[in-house]
């Protein structure tokens, strides 16, 4: 019979701590990782909303948008503009 260690992909057991920690976890599936409220490292919370606002009340598509909101927001990116709108349920 093969050991763990003998085993591909199963190079280390894992430690009594870490069975007796995931004995208390309630299922079996992974935790999500990141921050619990995602939001913007380039914008501030005024600017997104702004971009939010605009996004509602115009409806245009993503580059239109980003045209016509880099006069009032410079440092406005393609992709900052695109992971906002997602964060906000608007990149459709």
């Amino acid at each position: 019979m093969a050991t763990k260690a003998t085993i591909p992909g199963h190079s280390a057991t894992p430690s009594a701590k870490t069975v007796a920690k995931w004995k208390k976890r309630g299922s079996v599936t992974d935790l999500p990782t990141g921050p619990k409220v995602p939001r913007s490292t380039v914008l501030s919370i005024e600017e997104e909303a702004i971009v939010v606002a605009f996004r509602r009340h115009t409806l245009l598509p993503l580059d239109d948008c980003l045209y016509a909101l880099q006069a009032t927001i410079p440092h406005l990116t393609r992709s900052s503009l695109h992971r906002c709108l997602h964060r906000h349920g608007l990149n459709t």
